[in-house]
């Protein structure tokens, strides 16, 4: 059974949704990175999609996909790394705590 291309952008138009809601209401930066990895799961999402049905016969958007893939990996490692570093220095994880870094 082939899934329509209505349902699979819907999806990704939700989890980007989704992934913008969770980055503006939480104040957790835990929380924070987790909804921009939806965004960019949305994105990579409608990358394989648009892919499949303009290009059916091509692989471009999968190549796209899997940069992204590779490129959010390495993000989410260096934003770990900086919110254990942050938690170690002030003791919580919420961002009102680290105003400190302002300049």
């Amino acid at each position: 059974m082939i899934v329509p291309v209505e349902l699979m952008l819907g999806l990704g138009a939700l989890l980007f949704f989704i992934g913008v809601f969770g980055f503006v209401t939480r104040r957790n930066i835990v929380a924070m990175l987790i909804s921009v990895e939806l965004v960019l799961n949305a994105v990579d999402l409608n990358f394989a999609v648009i892919n499949r049905y303009f290009f059916p016969a091509q692989f471009e958007g999968m190549f796209f996909t899997l940069f992204s893939i590779g490129v959010s990996a390495a993000e989410t490692a260096v934003a770990l790394a900086i919110i254990i570093n942050v938690y170690r220095n002030y003791h919580s994880d919420q961002v009102n705590s680290i105003e400190n870094l302002k300049f």
